[in-house]
């Protein structure tokens, strides 16, 4: 009896531990990169006493926030971005996608999965890699390998790139940019952004969502590729919602005296995000994403990572 009663109290200290960090992540005083760190720490450390509903979590969650940060936009600027970044965007996913085909194949790598990592890479993470994945009909391990990868390149650039972007002295435009176009998930790059500035965070935020409707023709391709033609192409229907916010915000006399508290709440729903991200990373998905997948990753990243840069700071 003593025995089942210590674990039922371990399980206990579980949630409440995990249930603290949720809540110190509403406040305003935990940075994004701080909510990443406490979820790594939640995973490797006492566990996620709820982690089969984490990914439903992330995604709803994820999805609130973006349209939110909508509202703090307006839709003409947000244009005038889109327009701008739409060639540099183009040639960045094609030449992403391209060398990673050739990493895949240099590496030795099961295609599914090569496809699936480079996907990831060029648009928009894990959520290309959900629209991908039922397309070319990948199995669990394919998947979970790939997300793996990005997961982990994603933790990283969040720490990262704002510390690179003040020793280069960048400029809020051009950080936004170089977020939206060179790290992988949404909430990562907002993440990033956010931390740098306000204007790089309304930058990066347009940009990425731009880059995530490429998911469509990516995913014809894809189906033509593997041969796959009756696979549902997942659209993103939330950037939908997200462009409302930012017509609202623009056009309708009123909306924009509240877009503030809308945007603030938005903010800590991604650090929430972040954390959930974290908290999902546990020692057992590191291990199993495999020396040669996480080398395909990492490479792919550094040259998307390097050419956006130098791109960036010379060329605009």
């Amino acid at each position: 009896m003593t025995k089942i009663r210590f674990f039922k109290n371990e399980a206990l200290l579980q949630k409440v531990v995990f249930v603290m960090l949720l809540i110190t992540c509403l406040s305003t005083a935990v940075t994004p990169p701080i909510a990443l760190l406490l979820g790594l720490i939640v995973a490797n450390v006492s566990g996620h006493p709820f982690l089969p509903f984490n990914h439903i979590a992330i995604r709803y969650l994820l999805q609130l926030s973006v349209v939110g940060l909508g509202f703090g936009m307006n839709a003409l600027q947000a244009v005038a971005i889109g327009s701008t970044s739409f060639l540099f965007t183009l040639i960045s996913i094609i030449s992403t996608l391209l060398i990673g085909l050739w990493l895949g194949k240099f590496f030795l790598i099961e295609k599914k999965t090569s496809h699936l990592i480079s996907c990831g890479t060029a648009i928009c993470g894990g959520s290309a890699i959900a629209a991908i994945a039922p397309i070319i009909k990948s199995d669990e391990k394919q998947t979970s390998v790939a997300l793996g990868v990005i997961f982990i390149l994603n933790s990283l650039a969040l720490f990262v790139f704002p510390f690179i972007g003040h020793e280069l002295g960048m400029s809020q435009e051009k950080f936004g940019l170089w977020c939206a176009i060179a790290i992988h998930d949404t909430s990562s790059v907002v993440g990033a952004a956010n931390k740098f500035g306000t204007e790089a965070l309304a930058i990066a935020t347009t940009v990425k969502l731009a880059r995530a409707l490429w998911i469509i023709p990516i995913a014809l391709f894809t189906s033509v590729l593997f041969k796959n033609k009756s696979s549902k192409i997942k659209v993103p229907y939330f950037i939908v919602f997200f462009v409302i916010a930012m017509l609202l915000n623009t056009y309708i006399t009123g909306v924009a005296d509240f877009s503030p508290k809308i945007v603030s709440v938005a903010k800590i729903g991604l650090t929430v995000t972040l954390f959930l991200i974290g908290s999902g990373l546990n020692s057992s998905i590191l291990l199993s994403v495999g020396i040669k997948p996480l080398l395909h990753g990492v490479l792919l990243w550094l040259f998307i990572t390097v050419l956006s840069l130098l791109s960036i700071q010379y060329f605009i």
